[in-house]
């Protein structure tokens, strides 16, 4: 009898920790560097109130793994009903027959999986000595990006913008407390970028954000808000002008802030330095010079809910977490 391992967020919280969810996205561009991965996919449908996008990949492990995750995203629940806007499910299955492993609540992979992969990406394109970062977008997101962030550099200092001013209180004095250092709340994005080694964006911007000539040379820039065509948080200027690394290239160019980029005609995809993948495997290099702006364009592909996953998977195995469902009765 095959069983069904289920997990909820909660599970999912306790068992998924900072470090080792970095290790292993950055095991999974690894792995889908040097070929050992079932290629991403995304499928989007619409709905009248939101939308529901699905993503899929695998990974070679001690064994082939597949993962789906569907996420729906409906804007107006907090308002409407008090729900999330966003919720959702991961389907982990053993790609060598088909088995269904588990089931996961998506949230918590979702959140940690995405600021790994900015982690990951500061390792080869933000400057070793980077002390100070920005988040702009003080949400959920945000706090775990500067969390991700703290694991890899040196920070010395951060600080919050969001367009909503509590909002950006609120997580320096959470993060300040949780992280030991100074955070503090930036009443001007401009003023922030100009002490800025490192910035992240994850908002739900439609227009640009960050325009050249306001970013400084040698800053690291992580693009995470634009997961949709509508969506863009950076200017192409700015793109033109910088060393740009997507996580999927192809899902970049059509739901990135690259998408933008080529569409104003301000780069082509040969402009692309690689995919973070390249940088991870070791066949392209990432930051060659201190002076250069550095940018990841981070679309979230299935490739880190795998990793994240399957870390979630195991642990649970072990510690004996979750309820076993035989769902082929």
């Amino acid at each position: 009898m095959n069983e069904t391992l289920v997990l909820t967020r909660s599970d999912v919280a306790a068992l998924l920790g900072w470090g080792e969810c970095i290790a292993a996205v950055e095991e999974a561009f690894r792995l889908h560097g040097a070929g050992r991965s079932l290629s991403p996919g995304v499928l989007g449908v619409g709905a009248p109130d939101g939308g529901f996008h699905i993503k899929a990949a695998g990974l070679e492990l001690e064994r082939l793994y597949f993962a789906a995750k569907t996420n729906a995203n409906f804007p107006q629940n907090p308002r409407r009903n008090g729900r999330p806007a966003i919720q959702g499910v991961i389907v982990l299955c053993d790609a060598t027959d088909g088995r269904l492993l588990a089931l996961m609540d998506s949230m918590e992979v979702t959140l940690r999986r995405t600021a790994a992969a900015t982690a990951v990406a500061a390792k080869y394109l933000a400057r070793p000595d980077a002390r100070t970062a920005l988040i702009c977008g003080c949400g959920t997101q945000g706090r775990a990006q500067l969390r991700a962030l703290a694991q890899v550099l040196p920070l010395e200092r951060a600080a919050a913008f969001d367009v909503n001013s509590s909002c950006a209180r609120s997580f320096a004095r959470d993060l300040s407390s949780e992280l030991g250092f100074e955070v503090h709340a930036a009443d001007s994005l401009p003023r922030a970028l100009e002490g800025a080694d490192v910035c992240v964006t994850c908002t739900p911007s439609r227009s640009p954000l960050l325009f050249r000539g306001q970013v400084a040379p040698g800053t690291f820039v992580a693009a995470v808000g634009a997961d949709s065509s509508e969506k863009q948080e950076l200017d192409p200027l700015l793109m033109a002008a910088s060393v740009v690394v997507a996580d999927v290239l192809d899902q970049c160019a059509a739901i990135g802030d690259l998408r933008h980029a080529l569409a104003a005609g301000a780069m082509t995809l040969d402009s692309v330095h690689g995919e973070l993948a390249d940088l991870v495997a070791g066949t392209r290099r990432g930051r060659t010079s201190k002076e250069q702006i550095t940018i990841f364009d981070s679309t979230g592909t299935a490739l880190e809910d795998v990793a994240a996953a399957v870390v979630v998977y195991r642990k649970a195995l072990t510690a004996g977490v979750g309820l076993s469902v035989a769902l082929g009765e």
